[in-house]
């Protein structure tokens, strides 16, 4: 690995995940854990970067090791000239500002109809707005994503900054993990 200035350059193979779901077109990278080190937080975290000197900016998933994994999707992956299997070229740099998370569709609705939770909503940072959608979309089941939205809202109705008790690096819920490679 080799650190300049806030950039951060290593190496790392391009896997196949083993669920990839619908779209089997899309490979995934771990980051080298020295490599997730220098990046602000342990959570998600949007970086700009360059694989096999292509530019992206795609935010980082954690990978519930205090590390993080980066979805390549099929474009990014032949514009780089790598195939699955391959050991690519990565050069990330965190960005400047955390860019605003999408608001999943259900959120949006409930605070939208819930005025002081929308005051708190947009009084917050945008890693606290980061963190309690993640808190909510990492929701296994429907009824566990309700029920996280309703205490959101009453949480952030009562002032609540930020979302406790969730750790939004996974490594000590292991609610967050790279995605498994196919062999």
């Amino acid at each position: 690995m080799v650190k300049t200035e806030s950039k951060t350059e290593f190496e790392a193979r391009l896997l196949r995940p083993a669920k990839p779901g619908k779209d089997r077109s899309w490979a995934f990278v771990v980051l080298p854990r020295d490599a997730s080190a220098v990046l602000p937080r342990r959570g998600r975290t949007t970086v700009d970067g360059t694989i096999n000197g292509r530019p992206f900016r795609a935010t980082l998933e954690p990978d519930g090791q205090l590390s993080h994994w980066l979805r390549v999707e099929e474009k990014l992956r032949k514009a780089a000239h790598a195939d699955i299997g391959d050991n690519v070229t990565l050069e990330i740099m965190p960005v400047e500002r955390e860019p605003d998370p999408d608001v999943p569709a259900d959120l949006d609705k409930a605070l939208a109809a819930a005025p002081n939770a929308l005051a708190s909503w947009s009084d917050i940072t945008t890693i606290a707005r980061l963190d309690w959608i993640h808190w909510i979309v990492s929701a296994k089941r429907p009824e566990t994503r309700a029920r996280r939205i309703e205490n959101a809202c009453d949480m952030l109705a009562s002032g609540k900054r930020q979302v406790c008790c969730f750790d939004p690096s996974g490594y000590y819920s292991k609610s967050f993990h790279a995605p498994e490679a196919a062999e």
